[in-house]
């Protein structure tokens, strides 16, 4: 058979009948490598925010979430652009295999790391999860109909925002992502609607694929040193994503205990969220002053500073909540000291 150019709707074959690898888009690499750059820098922003040293609500603020969206939206395009360029012309599997090993065991490694560090909120089903099984799930879809994978791509993008079920609040249901409200996890992508942006990805480059638009993109290469960096990057984007965290909190988390700004900014998000409470239930704001204060300190002397903060709180903790709210209460009304334990 005759070499041709890729229509983007099955393989091509060399003279010799061997798949032939299309060529590498440099341009996607370095993608990938802004996507990288990107994420690194939200990370250490939610890392000083985290610590204390921003004040600005990395975590919640609507603006950071958008853009911790948008840097997870490119990643995901990019795995279905990369599954198209390495194996739409034909499957190249002992490639996919080694890459996907990779990516598999970065997910575990990033969920072993996190069990030990933060065993209530660990990552179980994280953006390397994510890839892991949209590479495998992805793969029927190089080479079905580009009308029908689009088809599902916007059914799978759709679909969580027509319907939810407190089923998948659980762990073990969670990462399908038709929740209500998510379980409590550093990290958490689920399968929809994030296939139905790799499959976005999927379609978009078996569109370009054969056409003058792929092969003006092929003649795009790094002519200065940030390109050259980004496109560096954008190969290694696996290993940098492993090792970027635990370098970012190596320097941030020293610092933070020797200036002590972590527990001065946990100290008054307590004291504010907990004034702001005591005061809507009509007390005035100078005995809440005094009840939050006492809260603090036994929040502090008890160390149940996970269960405040992260909702997870077991029987043991509660009774040392309830122990701790009733003296504080002792304190700005007296009548309920001799009160009996309960009322």
């Amino acid at each position: 058979m005759a070499k041709g150019p890729s229509t983007g709707l099955g393989p091509t074959f060399s003279s010799h009948g061997e798949v032939q690898k299309r060529p590498r888009l440099t341009i996607i690499d370095m993608a990938r490598g802004i996507a990288i750059v990107a994420m690194v820098i939200y990370h250490l922003c939610w890392d000083l925010w985290f610590y204390g040293f921003l004040d600005a609500d990395v975590g919640y603020d609507p603006a950071w979430v958008a853009f911790a969206r948008s840097i997870l939206s490119a990643f995901m395009v990019l795995v279905g652009v990369g599954l198209v360029l390495g194996h739409g012309n034909g499957m190249r599997w002992t490639g996919f295999w080694r890459r996907w090993l990779l990516v598999a065991g970065g997910a575990l490694l990033i969920t072993l790391g996190t069990w030990f560090t933060f065993p209530e909120s660990f990552v179980y089903f994280g953006v390397l999860h994510a890839i892991a099984l949209c590479s495998l799930l992805g793969l029927p879809f190089l080479f079905t109909p580009i009308w029908f994978t689009a088809l599902v791509a916007a059914l799978v993008i759709g679909l969580p925002f027509l319907f939810s079920d407190p089923l998948y609040n659980e762990k073990a249901f969670s990462w399908i992502g038709f929740w209500v409200v998510p379980p409590p996890a550093n990290d958490l992508v689920p399968l929809f609607p994030w296939f139905g942006v790799v499959l976005v990805g999927v379609v978009a480059m078996r569109l370009i694929g054969g056409t003058k638009l792929e092969t003006r993109l092929a003649a795009i290469q790094p002519r200065n040193r940030l390109a050259r960096a980004l496109n560096w990057m954008g190969r290694w984007s696996l290993v940098i994503y492993l090792v970027h965290q635990p370098l970012l909190l190596a320097a941030v988390v020293p610092l933070s205990m020797a200036l002590g700004t972590q527990e001065a900014s946990r100290d008054m998000d307590f004291l504010n969220s907990c004034q702001a409470s005591c005061e809507a239930t009509g007390t005035t704001a100078a005995l809440c002053a005094i009840y939050c204060l006492c809260g603090l300190e036994g929040v502090k002397r008890e160390n149940l500073w996970e269960p405040v903060f992260t909702g997870l709180v077991s029987a043991e903790d509660q009774a040392k909540l309830d122990a701790n709210n009733r003296q504080c209460s002792a304190l700005i009304y007296p009548e309920l000291e001799a009160a009996p334990a309960g009322q």
